[in-house]
């Protein structure tokens, strides 16, 4: 039984498929209301970003639910100290798209945006601009001139922050945008001080801090980046005309007083060795027994003064010469180990890392001046042992480039220990959620081992410590927080009323107070706190943010909040890894690897690229080393600069990689690929627009057709693309509710790019004609349907593309042809239809690949026929029905069932295969055009065509070398293709026969 199945198909609705040729035409002749532009441009659809104008679905898909609960996120707030880099981009599409979603679930959902003031960071850009516009210092202007200049300088920053955040498309609930030095922030920052002192948990003390010589400031422990040095290295170090060198160990002699003895010691900091004031060993180390029994005193050549030998379990014996210099006033092992002894301090180096008076001919020389010089003056007393190369780590501060100092100075400190605690049962009694989970480690870590948190600043820029030194009764004094300075007075009488009539001033302290101090305090100050806080807006529901800030803020937030509101700042922590470039690097000036937001999102030149470095050197960030090193990088990188990729394109991008991987390789092409992947959407669109617009120009077509009460008569094609649309609402939902959005952006690129576009939109164009209306109707309805639901899951990463397109097929409808809820389009999988159809696209694949490898001429100009013979009853029937998609999507001019393997085998092909072990296939070029002779002549050019290629194989794979050098991967991949090859030649010469 032979069955052949032929249409005249006629010139397609859509001339060379969605992707390609516009149906301009179409859309003028049927109108939908509204022009669509041919192709997809976001510099068109994203224009309104310019405006402020925050992208936003119809009115016609709001949605919110009465019972659902609340999300309530707040962003990271950005310094005010320049520009939204890739790292803002990342948090604000993260967060975005939470919030989008948690609305499409009817949530009502509250981000709050706001900004801080960074401290230190910000002090130091704007006293760099005061340098080198008007050659003054912070000191020049005084405190409240140069505190202005950093408002106006804040002002310009956060207007420029604020509508790069709009421009990303950040649906943020703007009326509650804050400043962490605003009034409301202000007076939260002054009451949480006052609670925590009055609690004991604030204390002032001396002890040891990070100390930046060139800012005269302490800074925190996140500031502080640690370089290793591998032996002698000259680095430049801010106030010094040459470079010094670091990664060199000291060894010097002290002599046993009383005797010929003499220790050694070693160190990588000899201009500390003015301070020490002991040597200790282990007391268990035998090179000194002979001295435990007795009092030992060392000479310090320096200070002309004994110093004592003691004895401690915590020396490391195993290194050097198991001898160590204490100096308790610059460092933390030395100063605790001090405390055990009660050992004197001798500070050294001062605020401006100059050294102290009393250190005779070493007294005001800067640190590393002080270091030579006594390197010399110990040399000349033959107490300088040795100089060799070691490997160290050398802590730079971040802001400054200033090598770091400890220093002893009275500063303000938060004690620890308990909140510290409750933060850590929270995780193990799974109150507070991390995820990705194996940041715990790094929780427990560092809380376990948590330090009192340092919390003074020497600057002028911040939040001035509300902190007041009473001074009485002569040369008394004490201190006394409090939210004014008359209610410091207040206290002071209640505390000491017999010496109130002898006080003498009362003065508040000028540091400012740590920017992670007020930062800690935002899930509550900024939803009210210390006013009436709404259960409906805290706790937040998630925060979002950096894994290298765990310690430094969230866990700070976990231990504020919980102290001062009894409850968890927040139910689940979201981690986001750090973007670096394609290759993995960290982003970098002068690596020429910096990509900005606007790069992508407007498209630069190489031309521009390089000059943004050149101004960068112009300005003192790079040297002229690291601009040659940038402009060499960035013509590799970028050799032809960056394309316009649109601002969805970005944050598409952005959301593509697995957010929760520790590094997020980010890859400006991919951002251009995307971009492609919209406009194949975007042609989608007009192909709907104009099939509708068609029919509905006739009144033929009923434009508000029920699915549910059509799936009777629905073709099967239009059943899985339904099918396969709730499938990838599915998926978007379950990524969504694990964060794995990677997994989301992939499915959506699956159902558009592979499912509609490629599959059922190229099936529709059967039906798309007059005779054939009710089909049409339908088709209509579903392509609409499947771009109205697929759209609204895409809305999270592109707003602005949703936003245009849905409003394009609202203006073509009287009525939204979807039910709002996600759960309506889950109702249509159905898995078995899937099954059965993919195995019929797999024969429909294998078709299409088998004509590009052989890709005879005759085929490729004449449309061929299609030969079927389906051994299995079941996949006979599906062929059958959809006779006329496997022709569409094969593009061939007819098909032929057989029913018969013999009827089949007595065809003479082109091409013949098996694509699996029930179905034999094969295509026979249509006589006509070219004739027999011209297929001959064909086959005869074909043939010659693979001889070549069979020689130039076997050539390279008989090569000697070429079998030492070649991978067994690459070898077996050529003798697969050497297999085939062969394969076919055998085909076509039997078939010439």
């Amino acid at each position: 039984m032979l069955r052949v199945f032929r249409r005249n198909v006629g010139p397609p609705l859509w001339p060379g498929g969605c992707g390609r040729t516009a149906p301009s035409v179409i859309l003028r002749q049927y109108g939908t209301g509204k022009e669509i532009a041919s192709a997809y441009k976001p510099s068109q659809v994203e224009r309104s970003c310019e405006s402020g104008t925050t992208p936003q679905l119809p009115s016609a898909f709001n949605l919110t639910r009465d019972n659902a609960p609340p999300f309530n996120v707040l962003l990271p707030p950005p310094n005010v100290t320049g520009e939204l880099h890739l790292g803002h981009a990342l948090t604000g599409a993260i967060q975005d798209a939470l919030v989008r979603q948690a609305r499409l679930s009817g949530r009502r959902t509250t981000w709050i945006p706001g900004m801080d003031h960074a401290g230190i960071a910000t002090q130091v850009v704007v006293e760099k601009r005061l340098l080198k516009e008007r050659n003054l210092t912070r000191h020049d202007l005084g405190r409240e001139r140069f505190l202005q200049e950093v408002m106006r300088w804040k002002v310009e920053k956060q207007d420029s922050i604020r509508r790069a955040l709009k421009k990303l498309g950040c649906s943020m609930d703007w009326s509650r945008e804050y400043f962490t030095m605003d009034a409301h922030q202000s007076v939260a920052v002054k009451e949480a001080f006052v609670q925590l002192f009055d609690r004991g948990l604030i204390y002032r003390d001396r002890s040891l801090i990070n100390w930046s010589c060139t800012l005269e400031s302490a800074i925190s422990d996140v500031e502080v980046e640690n370089v290793e040095i591998s032996g002698p290295t000259e680095i430049a170090v801010p106030g010094y005309s040459r470079n010094v060198t670091f990664g060199r160990m000291v060894d010097i002699a002290y002599k046993v007083q009383g005797s010929t003895e003499e220790i050694v010691v070693s160190t990588t900091r000899p201009e500390t060795f003015l301070g020490d004031v002991a040597v200790a060993v282990h007391p268990d180390d035998g090179r000194y027994s002979h001295l435990r029994n007795k009092v030992t005193f060392l000479w310090h050549p320096v200070r002309k003064e004994e110093i004592p030998l003691i004895f401690d379990g915590a020396v490391d014996r195993s290194f050097g010469t198991g001898a160590v210099k204490i100096t308790p006033a610059h460092d933390r092992f030395d100063f605790e180990l001090g405390r055990r002894h009660h050992l004197a301090t001798v500070e050294v180096i001062d605020e401006r890392g100059r050294v102290q008076e009393h250190f005779g001919p070493f007294t005001g020389m800067p640190r590393y001046e002080a270091r030579e010089a006594l390197l010399e003056y110990l040399a000349k007393l033959s107490l300088l042992r040795g100089i060799k190369p070691h490997t160290m780590l050398l802590p730079l501060c971040s802001r400054s480039k200033d090598v770091v100092e400890l220093l002893l100075r009275p500063q303000w400190f938060v004690r620890c220990r308990e909140m510290a605690q409750r933060a850590m049962d929270a995780v193990r009694e799974g109150k507070l959620e991390i995820v990705p989970n194996t940041f715990e480690r790094e929780w427990f870590r560092w809380l376990d081992n948590c330090r009192d948190w340092c919390i003074s600043r020497q600057l002028w820029w911040g939040h001035r410590i509300p902190a007041y030194c009473v001074r009485y009764d002569g040369a008394k004094e004490r201190w006394i927080a409090a939210r004014s300075e008359e209610e410091a007075r207040e206290k002071f009488t209640a505390l000491e009323p017999n010496a109130a009539k002898d006080l003498v001033s009362i003065e508040q302290d000028p540091d400012v107070l740590d920017t992670w101090f007020s930062s800690g305090l935002l899930p509550f100050s900024s939803t009210g706190w210390p006013g009436t806080v709404s259960p409906a807006h805290y706790p937040l529901q998630l925060m979002e943010t950096g894994h290298d800030i765990l310690f430094f803020w969230v866990a700070r937030m976990v231990m504020l909040g919980q102290e001062l509101t009894g409850k968890l700042p927040f139910e689940r922590v979201l981690l986001h890894g750090i973007i670096c470039d394609e290759f993995g690097r960290k982003m970098s000036k002068s690596l020429g690897n910096v990509i900005k937001p606007d790069h992508v999102i407007h498209g630069i030149s190489l031309e521009r690229l390089q000059a943004e470095a050149e101004d960068s050197h112009r300005q003192g960030v790079l040297s002229q080393a690291e601009l040659g090193k940038s402009l060499a990088g960035q013509r590799k990188m970028f050799p032809s600069g960056i394309p316009e990729c649109g601002i969805d394109a970005l944050r598409f991008t952005l959301c593509s990689a697995n957010v929760k991987n520790h590094f997020i390789h980010f890859n400006a092409q991919e951002a251009h690929t995307n971009k492609l992947f919209f406009n194949k959407i975007w042609q989608a669109t007009r192909y709907t627009l104009a099939c509708a617009g068609r029919f509905n120009a006739g009144k033929t077509v009923d434009q508000t057709v029920d699915l549910r009460q059509a799936v009777d008569r629905m073709p099967l094609m239009d059943r899985w693309i339904l099918s396969r649309l709730g499938n990838t609402v599915q998926q978007c939902q379950e990524a969504f509710a694990s964060y794995n959005f990677h997994l989301a952006t992939a499915a959506l690129k699956t159902f558009f790019y592979c499912n509609f576009c490629d599959v059922y939109l190229e099936t529709t164009k059967i039906n798309m004609k007059p005779e054939s209306t009710s089909v049409a109707a339908l088709h209509c309805a579903v392509l609409k349907y499947c771009l109205t639901v697929g759209l609204r899951q895409m809305e999270p990463f592109t707003p602005y593309l949703a936003q245009e397109l849905l409003t394009h097929l609202c203006a073509a409808s009287s009525s939204i042809p979807v039910d709002l809820d996600h759960d309506a389009a889950l109702g249509w999988v159905d898995p078995p239809l899937e099954e059965s159809i993919e195995g019929v696209l797999q024969i429909c694949q294998h078709i299409r690949q088998s004509k590009n490898e052989y890709n005879p001429p005759i085929v490729r100009k004449h449309n061929p026929i299609l030969h079927i013979y389906a051994k299995a009853p079941k996949l006979a029937a599906e062929l059958h029905v959809l006779r006329d998609t496997i022709q569409q999507l094969t593009h061939c001019n007819g098909v032929v069932l057989h029913s018969d393997e013999r009827l089949f085998g007595n065809v003479q092909y082109v091409v013949k295969g098996a694509p699996t072990h029930d179905c034999l296939i094969g295509i026979v070029a249509e006589s006509g055009g070219g004739g027999n002779g011209a297929g001959a002549e064909a086959s005869r050019k074909m043939l010659a065509k693979l001889d070549a290629e069979i020689e130039k194989l076997l050539k390279t794979i008989g090569n000697e070398g070429y079998k030492r050098s070649a991978s067994e991967s690459v070898q077996k991949r050529h003798q697969e293709k050497l297999d085939r090859l062969q394969q076919q030649r055998e085909e076509m010469l039997k078939m010439a026969s």
